[in-house]
Order: structure tokens, then C-alpha cells, then sequence
């Protein structure tokens, strides 16, 4: 598979490690949250509208709101991780709390005759986009590459004397230095560094990673209705992020032999990221008949604005060459942790819907229920980092790598949802699947995600109650480090979560 391009400055290591491509994936690959009603129907929303919903995807949709509206909508995620690595599969599970939109609806009707103007509606809501909370662990026999290398290639990449292997990379290498996981050789007259992991024996290496946190997006939403047939809107949307990462990694000698001046290794990493910022979705849905509904939205990139912050500790027992030892980047940086700042612009997104709506009427309890279907197109690759002051040319040139590294690394592509309801008097039934390709360029890595959801919906004196399941079924690839000089190995990640949300709503 193709190379994948790390590079790292001896100024960067001094404070704290870099973005990758990865971290700008985990604000734009998530499948859509919403109602128990949108998550019913796999949130084929774009085009049905009258859901609180329609903020974070088509504005448009809150045109229909003729009335005020209060909506909550806490939920449930069951995680369900199936690995393998390296022909060794492990399985973990966790659960935790989640929620959809839970905010007002301000709609109106417009009582001058002569406007072509029916209603308006002003919204303000927050809803969870992406649910970060989950534990990821798998391990398997390696003897192709060790974790060690990576920091092999940044110290001759940047021809590091010892004084700058000790002291200048206390996120990474300096803690592999000082606990002579590394040390120096001479190759030649020149110096050099190796790995005293025995690689070619193999070693037992485990990943456990555990997450928290999520994406969240507040809504400020205006809609207008013209006539019954054209409804456009807008939101000014405010994405707030947090995520928190609990990583180890260990790798451990496979053989009995005691003198080969290696035992096992752990790296422990925390690290936090939060980021706030601001950006657009637009949108229109068109009824050309009563029965039929047409819709488009744009989200624009978002600007986001992020400061993460890392530890890190390492210990190594290399048996008779040193023993056992320990650092830490605390001890390292007075005690503080790696800070880092910086701007990320997200992917924009567009999408194009058709709702068929049986028995159309102007009041909904007359209705007997619709079929929607939406596709959506995601430019991956469009993500984009940047650094907060520009007279950092280092900054700079690093920022333009990962964006060069991000272009080739993934690529645009194409979500389908497709949902449906039957409505029986008081009690609506739904279902809905949707199918998210994946975003990453290389053919080689198999990523999609797969929705099969379902749920039941009662409504009757102003009142409404909601219930939805969604269940994902998730293809992915986690690599447990990266490398320059050899083809990187990785897990295959199987599985998927279930979401379970209830909505209720109150007519004002």
C-alpha cells in the first residue's frame, strides 16, 4: 500500500507532536445523528423537513413549522469493536450516553395577504454529530516492524546528535533515548541509532486505546415558507469538539532468550483536543406537485479552532544492556504538558433529496406516511490545517506537508439514505438504511459503514413521543503507528455500534 508521509521538525519535537491526516477524519467521517424520528428513517432528512433536525441538515425543512416547538433527545451508543491484527482478533465493548437535537422552534404564520411569504420559523438547538466514547484493543505476534522505528526515522531524518536525541524529542524519541530503547551506533565513522527490539524473532505488541468525548453543533436556524411550494433556509451553526484519548502501546520479547538485551517496552500517551468554530449550512426543498418534495443543502468547510494538549511516559527493560527504566515528558518540561495550537477547515458537503409523501395534506394527521431518499457528497479531502501565526515559517511548511499528505490520502465520495414511514392514526411506524463509502483513496484499506434502523412515533394532543434504533455495521483500518521506510501494518476493524434515542416534544 502506498507510503504514508510523517514528517516532523526538530522545532515541532520540542513542544509537542504533529496533526496527521487522521485527526482532520474525526470531524468529518460520522454518519447522521438527529430525532429519534431522523435516526429512524437513517437520516434521510434533506428533503422531508418539519423536524428539529432539518438545522444541521437541510434549514430548509423548518419552513414547515407553522407552530413553537420544545424537542429533548437523550439516547444511548452500544459499541461492539471486532479486530483482527496480524491474524489475531480481539473483541471489546462499551457502552455510553449520547443525544440528539434539544432545542425550541419559533414558527408563524403570516397573516398579510398580500405577502407571498406563508410562514417563517426561527430555530436554536444543539445536537451531538459525533460520539467519541469508545475503547479500542487488539495485539498480535510482529515480526515486520516494531513501534521503535518511527523514532528511528525521525533521528536520522534530521541527523539528531545525542545532545538532540536527549533533549529535543520528549514526546517520543528523547523517552525512547534515555531509557536506551534506542541508542547510538557506529555505522562506519558515522553516527547512527538502532532499535534494540529483535524484530526479526518477532515481538507480542498490544494497542489499547481509550476515547472521549464528541462533536458538537449548535444551531441558530431561519426558514421561510413561500406559498406552499418553495421553502429556503439557513443556519449559522457553531461546532464545539472534545476529545480525549487514553493510549498504550507495548511490544514484548517472544522468545525465552534472556540475553538479548530486550524484555518489553510501554508507551502511555494522553491527550486532549478542543476546538470551537463557526460555519454555514444552506438549503431549499421545492414541491413541484403536493405529494412530491425536492430538496438541496451545502454545508460549508467550517473554520475550527483548536488547542490540544499531550503527555507521554515511556518504560523499557533491555535486561543486561541497561535494565529497566522510566521517562517521562513531564520531567522533561518542567512538569507541562505538550501544548499546540491550531486551525483546521473542514470538508464541505452537499446534498441532493426527494421525498414522496402519501396522501399529502396541509394537516399532518391526515397524512398516511412517505418514502425520502438522500444523496450526499463529502469532499475528504478537502480538509485543511493551518497554523495561527504565520511568521512561524517552520509552522508553515509542516501545515503544507499534512495538507499535501491529505489531498492523497483521501478522496471525495458518496453517502446514500433512503427512509420511510407508515402512519396509522395516533402511531407512526419507520425504517430506513443508508450506506457511507469510505473516504480513503488507497483501494487497499476497506472502509464503509452500513445503517439498518428502524423505530415508532406517537403524536397526539400537542405531545409527541419518539423512539429509534439505528444499528452500524463498520468496516475500518486503525494503524497503531506510522512509517516512512516499509509498507505500515494495521488492524482490520470490524463491528459497529447501536444507537438507541428518545424523543419528545411538546407543541407551545
Amino acid at each position: 500500500m502506498k507510503k504514508y508521509l510523517f514528517f516532523i521538525s526538530t522545532f515541532l519535537c520540542l513542544y509537542a507532536v504533529a496533526q496527521t491526516p487522521d485527526d482532520a477524519l474525526r470531524s468529518a467521517w460520522f454518519t447522521q445523528n438527529g430525532t429519534a424520528r431522523n435516526m429512524s428513517i437513517a437520516g434521510t432528512n434533506a428533503s422531508l423537513g418539519g423536524d428539529i433536525t432539518s438545522a444541521n441538515i437541510n434549514p430548509a425543512g423548518l419552513g414547515f413549522y407553522k407552530t413553537k416547538e420544545f424537542v429533548v433527545s437523550p439516547g444511548f451508543t452500544f459499541n461492539n469493536n471486532k479486530l483482527n491484527y496480524r491474524g489475531t482478533d480481539t473483541s471489546t465493548m462499551k457502552s455510553n450516553f449520547m443525544y440528539g437535537p434539544v432545542g425550541f422552534i419559533f414558527g408563524s404564520g403570516n397573516t398579510n395577504t398580500y405577502s407571498k411569504w406563508t410562514s417563517s420559523a426561527f430555530s436554536i438547538s444543539v445536537n451531538q454529530l459525533a460520539n467519541y466514547n469508545n475503547h479500542i484493543q487488539y495485539s498480535g505476534t510482529n515480526n515486520y516492524s516494531s513501534f521503535t522505528e518511527q523514532y528511528l526515522e525521525e533521528l536520522v531524518r534530521d541527523k539528531a546528535d545525542t545532545n538532540a536525541a536527549l533533549n529535543n524529542y520528549i514526546f517520543g524519541s528523547s523517552l525512547a533515548f534515555r531509557t536506551f530503547l534506542i541508542d547510538t551506533v557506529l555505522i562506519g565513522n558515522q553516527l547512527g541509532y538502532k532499535s534494540l527490539v529483535p524484530i526479526s524473532s518477532g515481538v507480542y505488541q498490544s494497542y489499547d486505546a481509550n476515547t472521549k468525548g464528541g462533536y458538537h453543533e449548535i444551531a441558530i436556524g431561519l426558514a421561510g415558507n413561500i406559498e406552499d411550494k418553495l421553502y429556503v433556509g439557513g443556519s449559522l451553526t457553531i461546532p464545539i469538539t472534545y476529545y480525549a484519548r487514553d493510549f498504550y502501546f507495548s511490544e514484548k520479547d517472544v522468545t525465552v532468550n534472556t540475553n538479548n538485551n530486550f524484555s518489553n517496552f510501554t508507551y502511555h500517551e494522553t491527550t486532549t483536543s478542543s476546538g470551537v468554530g463557526i460555519g454555514m449550512k444552506l438549503g431549499m426543498i421545492y414541491k413541484p406537485q403536493d405529494n412530491l418534495r425536492l430538496g438541496f443543502a451545502f454545508h460549508t468547510p467550517q473554520f475550527m479552532n483548536y488547542k490540544d494538549q499531550i503527555r507521554a511516559w515511556l518504560t523499557a527493560n533491555t535486561e543486561a544492556y541497561a535494565g529497566q527504566r522510566s521517562e517521562s515528558s513531564d520531567n522533561l518540561n518542567s512538569g507541562n504538558p505538550g501544548d499546540r495550537s491550531y486551525n483546521l477547515l473542514t470538508p464541505w458537503r452537499a446534498i441532493a433529496s426527494a421525498s414522496f409523501i402519501f396522501k399529502e395534506d396541509e394537516d399532518i394527521k391526515n397524512q398516511r406516511g412517505f418514502i425520502s431518499a438522500d444523496i450526499e457528497y463529502v469532499n475528504y479531502r478537502g480538509a485543511r490545517f493551518s497554523v495561527r501565526d504565520n511568521t512561524q515559517s517552520s509552522l508553515v511548511d509542516y501545515y503544507d506537508l499534512v495538507n499535501s499528505e491529505i489531498k492523497n490520502y483521501y478522496k471525495g465520495n458518496v453517502n446514500i439514505r433512503v427512509g420511510g414511514e407508515l402512519k396509522f392514526s395516533l402511531w407512526m411506524f419507520r425504517f430506513g438504511v443508508a450506506y457511507y463509502g469510505s473516504p480513503y483513496a488507497d483501494a487497499t484499506l476497506k472502509a464503509n459503514r452500513f445503517i439498518a434502523s428502524t423505530g415508532i412515533g406517537y403524536r397526539n394532543h400537542g405531545m409527541f413521543i419518539d423512539l429509534g434504533y439505528s444499528q452500524v455495521f463498520a468496516n475500518d483500518v486503525n494503524f497503531p503507528y506510522r512509517l516512512n521506510d516499509v509498507a505500515n501494518t494495521y488492524a482490520i476493524q470490524k463491528g459497529g455500534y447501536g444507537n438507541l434515542i428518545m424523543t419528545v416534544g411538546f407543541k407551545l
